[in-house]
């Protein structure tokens, strides 16, 4: 009897074993190692044809996961497919050859519209991964991208002709081509694919793809961007970490995007930058996005990854101060709608940005829960433009709908304010600013406060395009519907402007202000202002003004 149930148990034994010797078969055979392929791993050996010989086998079988085990995988291009997962163990990298005799990366696709916004935004194949028309793709694993070598920040810009106030070469972009704008339709070469002669400058290049997921590597100077997504929808972009010499993500003309958890140091250009280009051939909005526990900063070239945080470089190439935000813009045609920023920090960074000059609009923006420290230009940068680098005829955008609160600033740059500036004509649209903290830097002169800032209509917007701001605080031109409750500022070295001019802004309404002021100093400038109130402010009586043309108080 005990024999007979002894052996019951072993034939269930060998079943459960063989059920489970199944199921691990099954669980590998969508697996496609890439040395399984011819891939050496050894940083020498050229690896991207043996690796693209993997992603198309496993898509051929209907999809899978090409593996990259522990080494070194020097590579051109690598083509992405439909349903294919990279998976980069701990102690993979994707290594960027340099270009020449070992090969070179896939020349730049045909863009006809390529004149309207700089050659990097443009293309997509000239990149060291890269997939258009795709669906559910994943890049995920511990490894890192390293374009260290093989990936160039440069590029030629839009073969516009370039224009005053047009910064195609600010951020150490090629020179531009300077040729005029041709109509389409009458025959002009649409794509200078040999200004590039197979350089790769991208790490990641996606274009109208959806379902696709980017989670926990890390990017070594990726190029002009490390990631470029362009019209992609449903885009998850998790635990990524990047420590790059141009910009981090691009997010250019996409839907239903979530950016969580990642931090980006990238001293000269924007860590997080949401785009709305024509690069697709017609406007298209990004919308439906958020952004949330996200650090950004600027400090020195690969001091982010060695643990070093080196703040030796002082400015971008563009001679502004560090870059490394979170900015709405500048490439701007189709705009940006319904977007939630949250639980951020930036440290030695550019602040916070929202740009609209291509005609795009900006409209139900909520930004919450912000942290900056070591502010290199405005800490908060509102601009309705009209560079109107698209199509003819594009009519000027808008901004509107903006509420942005729980912000918390130190050690903000003396010469700029935050700045809410439209233009004439066209106001800059309820703006809604509550629990604000910012400590300004100070140290501003009589001469500062006299100053009157150009309009700069059709300039490429950054704050330094005003110059010094006469306010130390905030300066809104060309405003309608502004409130503000419970804003505090402050300055660390003696400050003689005043806290806050206002400019051509229509219905101001602010309680619950504190703002430190110098000796004999007004804290409030207003010049053609209507629907002016005051409430609740330390320092200042309640003040309702219906109209003015000038006062000081």
């Amino acid at each position: 009897m005990t024999t007979l149930t002894q052996l019951k148990q072993l034939i269930c034994s060998l079943a459960i074993f063989l059920a489970l010797l199944h199921s691990a078969e099954a669980q590998t055979a969508g697996v496609y190692d890439v040395k399984a392929f011819g891939a050496k791993g050894d940083g020498q050996t050229v690896d991207s044809a043996a690796i693209n010989k993997a992603i198309e086998t496993a898509a051929a079988a209907g999809g899978g996961t090409v593996r990259f085990p522990a080494g070194t995988y020097l590579s051109f291009s690598l083509r992405l497919r439909s349903n294919i997962t990279l998976y980069l163990d701990s102690g993979a990298t994707i290594l960027a050859a340099e270009p020449g005799d070992k090969g070179k990366y896939d020349l730049p696709e045909p863009n006809e519209w390529d004149m309207y916004q700089d050659f990097g935004h443009s293309h997509w194949q000239n990149s060291l991964i890269w997939g258009i028309g795709l669906e559910n793709v994943s890049i995920l694993g511990p490894g890192k991208i390293d374009g260290t070598k093989g990936l160039t920040r440069r590029g030629p810009g839009p073969r516009a002709e370039a224009r005053p106030g047009d910064s195609p070469n600010s951020l150490g972009g090629g020179r531009p081509n300077n040729r005029p704008q041709t109509p389409l339709g009458e025959g002009a070469q649409r794509n200078p694919n040999n200004s590039m002669d197979g350089q790769g400058n991208k790490a990641i290049g996606l274009k109208l793809c959806r379902n696709v997921t980017l989670r926990d590597f890390s990017i070594l100077m990726g190029g002009h961007f490390a990631v470029l997504a362009t019209g992609v929808d449903n885009l998850t972009i998790d635990n990524v970490k990047m420590d790059t010499n141009r910009d981090g993500f691009d997010i250019d003309a996409c839907r239903y995007v979530r950016i969580s958890n990642c931090a980006v140091n990238a001293p000269n250009d924007d860590a997080i930058v949401i785009k709305s280009s024509f690069a697709l051939g017609f406007a298209r909005a990004t919308e439906h996005l958020t952004i949330t526990n996200c650090q950004v900063m600027g400090y020195d070239l690969g001091s982010f990854f060695d643990g070093t945080f080196k703040r030796t470089q002082q400015q971008a190439p563009d001679r502004d101060g560090v870059t490394g935000r979170i900015k709405l813009g500048t490439e701007s045609n189709g705009g940006f709608k319904n977007i939630t920023i949250s639980n951020c920090i930036f440290d030695r960074s550019r602040g916070l940005a929202l740009e609209t000059v291509d005609g795009g609009l900006i409209e139900d923006i909520t930004i919450t829960n912000i942290t900056m420290r070591d502010v290199t230009t405005a800490p908060i940068f509102l601009r309705l433009g009209s560079r109107m680098r698209g199509p003819k005829d594009t009519p000027i955008g808008a901004i509107r709908r903006v509420n942005i609160s729980n912000i918390l600033v130190s050690d903000a740059e003396t010469k700029f304010a935050s700045l809410i500036v439209g233009l004439p004509g066209h106001p800059i649209e309820d703006v809604k600013l509550s629990n604000i903290r910012i400590v300004y830097r100070g140290g501003g002169t009589k001469e500062d406060a006299a100053i009157e800032p150009p309009e700069r209509e059709n300039n490429y917007p950054e704050p330094s395009m005003f110059g010094t701001i006469p306010a130390y605080g905030f300066y809104v031109r060309h405003g309608k519907g502004l409130e503000m409750r419970d804003v505090e500022i402050s300055f660390m070295k003696d400050e003689v402007r005043p806290a806050f001019v206002f400019d051509d802004v229509n219905g101001i309404d602010l309680r619950g202000l504190k703002a430190q002021r110098g000796v004999d100093v007004p804290l409030f400038v207003l010049k053609n202002v209507e629907d002016f109130s005051l409430w609740q402010s330390k320092g200042v009586a309640d003040t309702r003004i219906e109209r003015v043309a000038l006062k000081r108080f």
